[in-house]
């Protein structure tokens, strides 16, 4: 059927045709909305992180003292450590050496044999002047839950330094004190490159993880009986000051 001529035909041609506009408008709006909510759904973790870290994250000049620290595995060059991880090591030196913290706890990954981020960070920090019983390895920290929860039910850690990269600390954070462990982070900070880049992307699905693991508080891939090297390292830490405190 036509339309006619003259303005009522005109009228009708423009009404015919407003119709389909307005349902691709409709549409259009839908999917932006919808895009919108997938968005703050998927940035509402960190956001998470980054409230729940509060004034608890700073740098080695500002870590209060702890018995521990935590240092978290960042993977092997040729089984030596990372860039990366070796800017974590020497972290852990310095409040080590500035008398923050009394003993040293590397988690990494040693899921088979030809992998031991573990010794490796250990190697490291006895080569830089940590006395060896000062240092335990924990070599079932496949991630940061499980480090953080191994930490506390296998290692005994209720308080502590956690030493990581600056674009991952506050997900360490808020997963040790989801595990049960009072914490501060000190945040390694590194040149802005595509490797940092790729790390703070990372971060993104990983906070997602860190609220369920936070909500949900998993068994680590591996739990095992209580380990003493912490508190052995500490006692022995207590032997020393007091033989420092004897007259002599």
């Amino acid at each position: 059927m036509g339309f006619g001529s003259g303005i009522p035909g005109l009228l009708a041609r423009r009404a015919a045709g407003l119709g389909p506009r307005l349902r691709r408008r409709s549409a259009q709006r839908r999917l932006f909305q919808a895009v919108t909510v997938g968005c703050a759904l998927a940035l509402a973790p960190s956001a998470w992180l980054w409230f729940a870290a509060g004034d608890r994250v700073g740098t080695v000049a500002t870590a209060p003292e702890a018995p521990v620290a935590v240092v978290f595995g960042a993977g092997l060059f040729d089984g030596l450590p990372s860039p990366y991880l070796a800017h974590r090591l020497d972290a852990a030196v310095e409040l080590y050496e500035r008398h923050k913290v009394r003993a040293i706890l590397v988690t990494g990954d040693n899921g088979r044999v030809s992998y031991d981020e573990t010794d490796a960070m250990r190697r490291y920090l006895v080569e830089h002047g940590v006395p060896e019983v000062r240092v335990v390895g924990d070599y079932a920290g496949f991630d940061t839950w499980d480090s953080c929860t191994r930490a506390r039910r296998i290692f005994g850690v209720d308080r502590a330094v956690l030493v990581s990269q600056d674009f991952h600390v506050r997900r360490a954070l808020a997963l040790c004190e989801a595990a049960g462990i009072e914490s501060y982070a000190v945040g390694v900070p590194e040149v802005r490159d595509a490797t940092w880049l790729y790390g703070g992307f990372r971060e993104i699905p990983g906070a997602g993880k860190a609220a369920l693991n936070a909500w949900l508080r998993p068994d680590p891939v591996f739990l095992g009986p209580r380990e003493p090297g912490i508190p052995q390292a500490l006692a022995d830490a207590g032997a020393a000051q007091t033989r420092a405190d004897l007259p002599r």
